[in-house]
């Protein structure tokens, strides 16, 4: 099913998000995550892709497989396009359309950081617009993509951040998830800009529960997420105790997620980072 539609039926509900194992023990854990989140019967699920063409992809695809097999749930691959040609996504399309997937996370993508070989120079696609573009010509994909509370890093404003937004809408996007946040403003007033446009598809906060805020940070580092500085001094005080770090962060983000469902937003994606006790404790909180 696609998940517009389900988007349509379901007024509330999470989804999750995973990345692909890399070895037998990431494989575990990963199945682990999955049978533990199954209580929760999420809208969707989605699985991340790196940049680099058929060696991503390949795990990629790898790990929907077992999402398709050891599961009923709709599930969404990420489809990077940095560095990739027309053909190369095109025979992708096609192999998970035969698998039956209905639906993807359409990114641009950043430049591999792990040795995968990459050829900078293929310009087919420079930005998460044109590949929306094309998957919409394909005519068989529902369409996520990505906005940005906090504004890309690469854009110079949030008016500016919000015309990319605009136009990979208005190339036929279907709905949106937020890069993740830590302070519910930042996706309030996004909304509020969204609705002076016009922008009516729906738009799900990303969360990533606030569990160890080292790797946090480096997440932050790169993608313009402000972690507030009370909670973050608070955990660094903690750090030489990391049980006490993790309920700290995990207050922090059962207090995120209780506001967000006050404030009338009823369906939330979470980054799982493919370990369940973190957003099982969160969701036990909220739900």
């Amino acid at each position: 099913m696609k998940i517009s539609e389900i988007l349509k039926k379901r007024n509330e509900g999470v989804s999750f998000e995973y990345f692909p194992p890399r070895t037998e023990q990431g494989k575990k854990s990963f199945l682990e995550t999955i049978e533990a989140l199954k209580v929760y019967n999420p809208l969707y699920v989605s699985m991340t892709c790196g940049a680099g063409g058929s060696g991503a992809w390949d795990r990629t695809e790898g790990a929907v497989d077992l999402l398709l097999e050891k599961t009923k749930w709709v599930v969404m691959p990420h489809v990077t396009c940095m560095g990739i040609r027309r053909e190369e996504v095109k025979g992708l399309l096609d192999r998970y359309q035969e698998k039956g997937i209905e639906n993807l996370m359409v990114l641009r993508g950043d430049p591999p950081r792990d040795g995968t070989p990459f050829d900078p120079s293929i310009r087919e696609f420079r930005y998460a617009v044109d590949l929306v573009s094309f998957v919409k010509e394909y005519g068989h994909f529902c369409m996520g993509v990505a906005v940005y509370p906090e504004g890309h890093l690469e854009t110079g404003s949030l008016k500016e951040d919000l015309e990319h937004a605009k136009a990979k809408i208005d190339r036929g996007a279907d709905f949106a998830i937020t890069q993740m946040f830590f302070d519910n403003t930042y996706y309030y007033r996004m909304l509020d800009r969204m609705k002076k446009e016009g922008i009516t598809i729906p738009v799900l906060p990303g969360i990533l529960p606030l569990a160890d805020v080292a790797k946090v940070k480096q997440f932050a580092s790169i993608c313009r997420a402000t972690i507030p500085k009370e909670i973050e001094e608070k955990m660094e005080r903690l750090k030489a105790n990391p049980a006490e770090m993790e309920k700290a962060g995990l207050d922090f983000t059962i207090r995120q997620c209780r506001d967000l469902l006050k404030n009338g937003i009823r369906r939330v994606h979470f980054y799982t980072l493919n370990k369940f006790q973190v957003t099982k404790t969160v969701l036990d909180a909220i739900l």
